[in-house]
């Protein structure tokens, strides 16, 4: 009866052992091999199925992963395993992972090219360059950058992503179903948005290279940006120091 017991104890005490053994180790050795065969979380997970084998996404509903910030990326993964972002895809994906592979896979794709996308002529609308001081809303601008490239470090990429995925994660804000913005700057930054503001900003952003063109092409609306955006952003929502919402 004694030996029983023992072997049971030491039955139970190695199926609570989360420590990564020897084949998972393997499948997580590089963030490739995650992306290319879902890591520990088999294959059903590997993340190139919807995101591309170069991150460049499916340019329809599936966002772009290559050349974002590390650890804008590690942050959604994080809060995808924890449900702070919730999505029936992304939770089972960021669950198959350890916090060390999706640490691994984040810096992989952070450290892919983005895609090259000439950059469109057409103006932003309104709205993302000043805002709208009556309604409360801050310029997108004032975090995001005159072309969606980002107002600085920490501050999120969000040109040269779908139209769609941009205006879901704007719904999504919008209802509380996403909630992983610091301090609520993005939920009270699309609150007052119409629905034809959004839809214009997902379309445009859809248009720019997510990667910052010659400095010279974009330096004259910046200065007029700046001049616009400061009394919007400081009205009732401040630019974080750092945001990785979105």
């Amino acid at each position: 009866m004694r030996a029983l017991l023992l072997a049971f104890l030491g039955l139970t005490l190695a199926a609570c052992d989360t420590t990564p053994g020897v084949t998972d180790r393997a499948f997580q050795a590089s963030g490739e091999i995650i992306a290319m065969g879902g890591g520990a979380g088999g294959a059903t997970n590997a993340c190139f199925t919807c995101h591309g084998l170069k991150g460049e996404g499916d340019g329809v509903s599936t966002p772009r992963l290559a050349g974002l910030d590390q650890g804008y990326l590690q942050k959604q993964m994080e809060d995808y395993a924890s449900g702070l972002r919730p999505d029936d895809v992304m939770t089972r994906v960021a669950k198959g992972l350890d916090q060390d592979a999706r640490r691994t896979v984040a810096a992989w794709y952070a450290g892919l090219p983005a895609p090259a996308v000439r950059a469109s002529t057409v103006s932003p609308p309104p709205i993302w360059l000043t805002g709208d001081t009556a309604r409360g809303v801050t310029a997108c601008a004032a975090c995001h950058g005159v072309e969606g490239q980002g107002a600085g470090e920490g501050q999120p990429i969000v040109a040269g992503q779908p139209a769609a995925y941009t205006l879901e994660q704007i719904d999504r804000w919008k209802s509380g179903e996403r909630r992983n913005d610091p301090r609520g700057v993005m939920a009270a930054a699309v609150q007052r948005l119409t629905d034809d503001e959004a839809r214009a900003i997902a379309a445009w952003l859809s248009t720019q290279p997510p990667s910052p063109v010659r400095a010279e092409a974009s330096s004259a609306r910046v200065a007029s940006v700046a001049a616009a955006a400061r009394p919007a952003a400081s009205r009732e929502i401040r630019r974080p120091a750092r945001s990785d919402g979105d």
